[in-house]
């Protein structure tokens, strides 16, 4: 099965290591749907990555280089002139037009805030929590979704 369902990850899901590690694992063979972002959005990670959760600019470096490498299909870019019309929270309005431009129907952010539905609903795009949408995937297929947390616990487990 591969499903080629576009979902925008905001920096915040990006950002969080243990949510970007399964939820990334679920966009690989057999993939479950198709991860997008934009280079604002990584350069938002990046930020985050150094300056707040103290990563060393080399594993932040590191990380985007294979994250680009892994899922080149993933990048939207060319939305910039869409961000004016936006009508979201601010801070957040490049990643609605990215959105907007890359034809995807569904953001996955922990920051539901910045995307209230009167923003989104004209332009049929919805906000969803990861947890909501990892809920969604585990009710499309739940035995890769299990098979692929059994693997990040089988790399992860320590032996006593």
């Amino acid at each position: 099965m591969q499903a080629d369902f576009p979902v925008l990850l905001d920096a915040c899901v990006l950002a969080n290591f243990g949510v970007c590690d399964l939820v990334l694992r679920l966009a690989e063979p057999p993939r479950l749907y198709l991860p997008r972002w934009s280079e604002a959005i990584l350069d938002e990670v990046w930020r985050t990555q150094t300056e707040k959760l103290n990563w060393p600019v080399e594993l932040a470096d590191s990380w985007r280089q294979e994250i680009s490498r892994h899922f080149p299909e993933s990048a939207i870019s060319g939305y910039e002139a869409l961000i004016p019309a936006m009508t979201n929270d601010s801070k957040d309005r490049h990643v609605l037009a990215a959105a907007v431009k890359g034809g995807v129907s569904l953001i996955v952010t922990f920051n539901l805030r910045h995307f209230a539905p009167a923003a989104l609903t004209p332009l049929k795009i919805e906000a969803l929590h990861p947890q909501d949408y990892l809920l969604t995937l585990y009710s499309m297929n739940a035995p890769v979704v299990v098979a692929k947390l059994a693997r990040i616990a089988s790399e992860n487990s320590i032996e006593i």
